[in-house]
């Protein structure tokens, strides 16, 4: 039996754009806009929420939803420990979860993002949202996600939108919101 929803995302032919908050414990930072229950969709697009989960797990569905072809971009969201702003990473280096060790010996030494990054940066700044553009990893999930997902794109003439958004250290639901939205809105841009 189908969902209404599985129904309507169905016959919604719009791109998909999978948003994950992949850190469990920042499961507050949803796009449900109202009552309805509705998540918040960029014009020409829609967005698909992934739920935060081990990261095996993770990215596995996001390579399945872009394989399938409900997705045709994912923006992962985390937190930033660099710097005091938002920090959109460009790059993620093959190491696995223990940092130690490469995710696959046969990959690259590095993936580049393949999302609009200077325009997600315009998108923030016109937000009024201070952010930077870095191809500096960070030790965490988000890389070993971006890398994972990243090195798991289907072969084709048409490459999705692959891109890492980190949020400032402390900042409260709609500031992350706000960003996320900005971000969403510069990768809908070019679907």
């Amino acid at each position: 039996m189908t969902s209404s929803s599985d129904s309507a995302r169905r016959t919604d032919r719009r791109p998909g754009i999978a948003i994950c908050a992949y850190d469990v414990d920042d499961q507050g930072w949803d796009l449900v806009e109202d009552l309805s229950g509705q998540p918040w969709s960029p014009t020409g697009a829609r967005t698909v929420a992934v739920t935060a989960a081990d990261p095996e797990s993770l990215a596995s569905t996001l390579s399945a939803h872009l394989q399938s072809g409900d997705c045709r971009a994912v923006l992962l969201v985390g937190r930033n420990h660099k710097s005091g702003g938002f920090r959109v990473q460009m790059r993620a280096e093959n190491r696995d979860l223990t940092h130690k060790n490469r995710q696959t010996l046969t990959g690259p030494g590095v993936a580049r993002t393949t999302a609009p990054v200077a325009d997600i940066v315009r998108a923030l700044n016109a937000a009024g949202l201070s952010v930077d553009a870095s191809s500096e990893a960070e030790d965490d999930i988000g890389s070993y996600l971006l890398y994972r997902v990243l090195s798991e794109l289907p072969e084709g003439p048409h490459t999705p939108a692959i891109g890492l958004l980190r949020a400032p250290l402390p900042a409260d639901e709609a500031l992350i919101r706000k960003g996320v939205k900005a971000a969403a809105n510069a990768i809908a841009s070019h679907l």
